[in-house]
């Protein structure tokens, strides 16, 4: 995310979100399934480490009515601290809820048993701005490499009564019941950025590569450990610019156009059925900047969200400090 000149902070928020896939049933007869499902949701929470607009909140569907298989949400932000000391911060707060359901049978009966795994992950970033270029317009375009780092928790909250786990107490069934996997994650990012602000128009244009290494540490359950990598290239634009001549809190009103497109790569690739996002969105933002009060703008955003297969739609509230 960007952020205005006299903002410290850019908080993005989406509130609202609904896309309709499909989730298939896992048989948990196979050792290797457990194991396989843990990397999986290891991989989910890598949708949530790296700041993206068009998969902050995700719901997922099972293809029925019941509860959705799948909801990925993030809240973050980051921001230059000053342009004399152009250090950049940023961090991001994911949660993902996983509900596979596996099939455990005996020859004569068969149950389907919903897991529902969660994450939850910190992810922090400290960068540097280069300004590359300073054009005749008063735009800034800047080289912004990234140092980041991520903790996180995966953790099952099936409780699995004794009757049904009486003969099926195998190794690969600890972490079905209640067992948990602690994440760590290393990784980098390069972003081109360029800002132009002025009173007729702010203009935010990135392109960002991440990729970050999730991998599970001491704590977890013995039966099984989790990795996966998070990588993928985004691109991000908006403009603002005054809504006519109006004006509320004595600051003109202005509209918000922005187009967002992340391309998925390796692992992520096809990993929830595309390989790339896209978000149109059209809002208004609010400027209290004249009042002394924290909040210095705010910025709410209807957005369409739409790939191969895939269309969703999100209702955005943004904030800067």
């Amino acid at each position: 995310m960007v952020h205005p000149p006299s903002s410290h902070f850019h908080a993005g928020i989406l509130l609202l979100a609904g896309l309709s896939l499909c989730n298939q049933a896992a048989h948990a007869n196979d050792e290797t399934l457990i194991q396989q499902r843990a990397n999986a949701v290891v991989s989910l929470m890598s949708f949530t480490v790296v700041p993206d607009i068009t998969a902050s909140n995700l719901d997922i569907g099972s293809g029925t009515n019941e509860q959705s298989a799948l909801t990925i949400t993030q809240l973050g932000g980051g921001a230059t601290m000053s342009e004399g000391f152009p250090i950049y911060l940023e961090g991001t707060l994911g949660y993902s809820r996983y509900d596979p359901q596996f099939v455990f049978t005996d020859g004569n009966e068969t149950r389907t048993i919903p897991v529902k795994w969660n994450s939850l992950s910190a992810t922090g970033g400290i960068g540097w701005d280069f300004s590359l270029h300073r054009d005749r317009f008063g735009g800034n375009l800047v080289l912004r490499p990234i140092a980041n780092f991520t903790l996180g928790t995966v953790a099952s909250d099936l409780r699995i009564g004794a009757a049904l786990i009486e003969n099926r107490t195998g190794k690969n069934l600890d972490f079905l019941d209640g067992g948990t996997l602690n994440v760590y994650g290393l990784g980098g990012s390069l972003m081109l950025d360029y800002e132009l602000f002025s009173k007729s128009q702010d203009i935010d244009a990135e392109l960002r590569y991440s990729y970050q290494q999730l991998q599970s540490f001491s704590g977890t359950a013995d039966s099984v450990t989790g990795k996966a990598n998070a990588e993928n290239l985004g691109l991000y634009l908006r403009r603002r610019a005054p809504l006519f001549t109006w004006t509320l809190l004595d600051r003109p009103l202005r509209y918000v156009l922005e187009g967002a497109r992340t391309e998925y790569l390796g692992e992520q690739r096809g990993l929830i059925g595309f390989n790339s996002l896209n978000s149109l969105g059209l809002g208004i933002e609010l400027d209290s900047s004249k009042y002394k009060v924290f909040v210095t703008r705010t910025r709410l955003v209807a957005r369409y969200m739409f790939s191969h297969n895939t269309s969703g739609y999100s209702l955005g509230l943004a904030m800067s400090f």
